[in-house]
């Protein structure tokens, strides 16, 4: 026999689904919370070694407000400073990790997440010729800007907007380090 269709009966049936629903979804997170922290860390942790110089112990995480942006970085005796670093590119946001030796030049970068277009902006993951330009970048003596701004960069063709997000990206890291140099040295 069918339940009666009553205001009482759907009630009672939504809520009964709800707290089902909830309970599968509070044990899923449950279950892989721990195993995506331990793979989030560890994509930190790699990402650190690929940008810094080869480093002993464990780098020092810590934060820094600089022109009104929060930065996390870690800091590792000796090798320099890994920073993370966020701009707006042409499809959203730009993550990267830039790493800086103790003379403030830029030793490596590498790309955390982005949202730029397959086949265009998505080359500055992977076109070795735009990402090579980073490393051992000086900035007291090269502009941190593409060549079409004036600077000593060239852009990923066709993908110029992504390209000065890279820049600025590198360029507020520089300016993190900077200001902890300074903080170092007070």
């Amino acid at each position: 026999m069918a339940a009666e269709s009553t205001l009482k009966n759907m009630a009672l049936c939504l809520t009964a689904v709800c707290l089902i629903c909830s309970a599968v979804v509070g044990v899923a997170y449950a279950v892989t919370k721990e195993p995506i922290d331990e793979a989030a860390q560890a994509k930190t942790t790699a990402s650190i070694a690929a940008v810094l110089p080869e480093f002993t112990g464990t780098p020092e995480q810590g934060s820094i407000n600089v022109n009104g942006t929060d930065y996390t970085y870690y800091k590792a005796d000796g090798a320099g400073c890994a920073i993370i670093s966020t701009t707006s590119g042409f499809g959203g946001a730009l993550t990267l990790m830039v790493g800086i030796d103790g003379e403030g030049k830029v030793h490596n970068t590498t790309v955390l997440s982005h949202s730029e277009t397959p086949g265009l902006g998505a080359k500055c993951t992977t076109d070795e010729h735009f990402i090579s330009q980073f490393r051992g970048f000086d900035p007291a003596v090269k502009s941190l800007t593409v060549k079409k701004d004036g600077g000593d960069l060239d852009a990923i063709t066709a993908s110029t907007i992504t390209s000065r997000a890279y820049a600025l990206a590198v360029s507020n890291a520089v300016a993190v380090f900077n200001q902890l140099k300074e903080q170092d040295n007070e």
